[in-house]
Parts: C-alpha cells; structure tokens; sequence
C-alpha cells in the first residue's frame, strides 16, 4: 500500500550554491515542465533562501535544511521555526544523515526539532537510514526504526510529515540501494507505522527514498508499491536532470495505471 498523498520530490542543495549558480537553477526550474501530481520542494542553503523565494515559482516550494529546537534568542548561529515561517517557508529537513553522523544530533533532539518545526505549522521531511556497517550487521530495521521511535516520541499529527529513507552509505556514494532493496524498507517503515501509530497514518504517509537518486535510476524506483517520491542531493543541483525526477511519477502512475 502506497502512502495516499501526492508524489513528493525534495531536492536537497546542501551547502552548495552562490547567487549565480543559484540564479541559473532557479532559471531552469522557472522554465520547466513539471508533470501534474507531484509536489516539488526545494531546500537551498539558509543565505541564499530569500533569493529563491523571491524568484522562484509558486509550483514549487521551499524548505530549510534545518531549523532550532525551539523558539529563538541566545542561540548563536541557530535558526528557529518562527523565523523559517516569516520569511515564507513551508518545509524543513530534520535528521538528514549529515546532521546525525557529522554535526553529531542525536535522534532525541531530531524529534524535538521535529516537534516545534510541526507545531509552527511547518512540514517536516524526516530522515531515517543506517550507515553501511550497519546494513552488513543486519541491522538496518532495527536503527531505523529507533529513528522512527524517536519522532514518533515527539509527533502527535502525522499529517504534515514526509519520511525519507536514505541509506547512508548511498548518499553521495553513487551507490544505490537496489529499487528491491529501497522497497523492502519502505515497505518495512510502512509496517511498523501501521502497528506504532495506525494504519490510518501508515497509509496516508509518504515515505520517499534518497540516495544516489539520478535521472536515469529514479523511473524504476518509482515503479516501486511503497516508494512515494525522491529526496535528491547532488542531482537537484542540476536543473534538467531535478526535473527528470520529479518526473518520474509517470512511471509511478504507469504502474498504479
């Protein structure tokens, strides 16, 4: 069972970018055909927010790569949820693996993160996924599943949450997690919301999948049953190929079709 909402694609530019490169992208996505059906968000960099949604179109939205635990003050070099509103944003990452394993969060303060971006009234794209040592211990239900526990710890409405499986040891790697092996954890993640929150939540939730994602892999990972949708790194960087991937939900609807 697919989650119910739209196909969801999130591109994630990182810390990359300066005005110009940005100006060109937000160009070709301005000029691009994007299919219907697919809800298309995009996260630049904090500095560079503004000149995005100042110029960027109103069919695709913006998101913050991160965001404080709670409301601002003495938080040097933090960004609050509150703040994230005002200037116009609608999402935010938490939990991406860069802020686990190089910044050093922890799943508790991910989920309050999460908790206080929802409660501004922000969508929350939620990442979970296990580093490669994990995987090759068998492990990889077990740690994503404490991910999850740690945001359901701390998230009472499911309706504004985007789960995105990223297998650590694809992101940036050019490795990709086979479009069997991404369907069996999403597939997973889909159970263990049916049996820890409800099937109701289970099956409205997106669950979408990133890692490598490119314009040639993401059709056949998009035909996957429980597959809703693409958080894309490097390849959002290049407008032509982001588009290709929101795009692929033709593959997606050829199946469901």
């Amino acid at each position: 069972m697919t989650g119910s909402g739209k196909f969801f694609v999130g591109g994630n530019w990182k810390c990359n970018g300066t005005k110009e490169s940005i100006k060109k992208l937000v160009e070709d996505l301005n000029s691009a055909k994007f299919e219907e059906g697919v809800d298309v968000v995009v996260a630049p960099p904090f500095v560079y927010i503004s000149q995005v949604i100042d110029t960027l179109t109103d069919r695709i939205e913006v998101a913050a790569q991160n965001s404080w635990s709670g409301k601002g003050g003495a938080f040097t070099g933090e960004i609050s949820a509150d703040q994230l509103v005002d200037v116009g944003l609608k999402w935010v990452i938490q939990g991406h693996s860069e802020r686990r394993h190089v910044i050093g969060e922890t799943n508790a303060t991910i989920g309050k993160k999460t908790s206080y971006a929802l409660s501004k009234g922000l969508g929350v794209i939620a990442c979970v996924g296990e580093k490669l040592e994990e995987r090759e211990a068998d492990r990889t239900t077990e740690v994503v599943f404490e991910q999850m526990q740690a945001f359901a710890d701390e998230i009472s409405d499911w309706s504004k949450v985007v789960i995105a499986y990223e297998p650590v040891w694809a992101i940036g790697t050019g490795k990709v997690a086979s479009p069997q092996q991404a369907q069996e954890v999403h597939a997973a993640i889909r159970g263990w919301l049916s049996d820890k929150i409800s099937p109701e939540v289970a099956a409205a939730t997106r669950i979408i999948y990133g890692g490598s994602v490119n314009g040639t892999n993401s059709g056949e990972l998009a035909k996957k049953e429980d597959i809703d949708g693409f958080l894309v790194g490097g390849a959002s960087l290049k407008g032509p190929e982001f588009v290709t991937i929101c795009n692929a939900v033709t593959a997606k609807k050829s199946v469901a079709a």
